[in-house]
């Protein structure tokens, strides 16, 4: 177990035998052994030792944890400051194919606004996420928010969200208006909520279009079925 075997690797560390000590530390994965723990411990041997590079590929992008995705991007920018911000959130994208869209709060935090709307649109995203980045940005990033907004009411029509009500697809629609308006494109995001609900027939689709019934003035008849 490595509650005990630690304790080797510790003491290889103190007779200078840092090689010896990773390679006990790998030895020591298996069952109900934690690799992230392994991994920290690996890390930080090469880490003393200099080999930064050799660290990070080997170890840190797996042995960054946190409680967020915003979290795992800290650690490991803080622990590799000679790292570019890019490279560090493109390194960790890469390490969850198919969730791309859970590192769009990162991308946008650092300010890669292309960067998260194209993993927004990548991999399911959670509306609620993207509703709040359009209203924050509707000023500052006005395609962005827009973008977002959009996001969000696609990922509504796709079933997406949790505790999803009909506030927060009138609260994405009006984010999308907001945006266009500030662009002076109304007529594109409009015709592109509209191509969204009609080309899709879901429970989710139709869930949209009787949260907007009534709410916009259109008098398109997709939003009378």
């Amino acid at each position: 177990m490595w509650h005990y075997r630690c304790y080797g690797v510790e003491a290889l560390l103190n007779l200078g035998r840092k090689a010896e000590a990773i390679q006990y530390a790998e030895a020591s994965r298996g069952l109900n052994q934690s690799d992230t723990v392994i991994d920290r411990a690996c890390e930080d041997i090469l880490i003393s030792s200099g080999l930064y590079e050799e660290a990070y590929h080997r170890y840190g992008l797996s042995a960054a944890v946190g409680n967020s995705y915003v979290a795992r991007f800290r650690v490991l920018a803080k622990r590799y400051p000679m790292k570019e911000s890019a490279q560090i959130l493109t390194d960790l994208i890469g390490t969850s194919p198919g969730q791309e869209g859970k590192w769009f709060a990162t991308a946008k935090d650092l300010g890669f606004f292309e960067l998260a709307l194209d993993l927004a649109n990548q991999s399911p995203c959670d509306p609620k996420t993207l509703t709040r980045a359009a209203r924050d940005y509707v000023d500052k990033e006005p395609e962005f928010a827009l973008g977002s907004a959009l996001a969000a009411l696609h990922w509504l029509s796709e079933g997406w969200g949790y505790e999803v009500t009909g506030f927060d697809v009138v609260e994405a629609y009006d984010r999308a208006m907001d945006a266009a308006s500030v662009l002076g494109n109304t007529e594109y995001a409009t015709a592109y909520i509209l191509q969204l609900v009609e080309l899709n027939d879901s429970g989710s689709a139709q869930f949209i279009r009787r949260s907007l019934r009534g709410h916009i003035s259109s008098t398109h008849s997709v939003w009378n079925k």
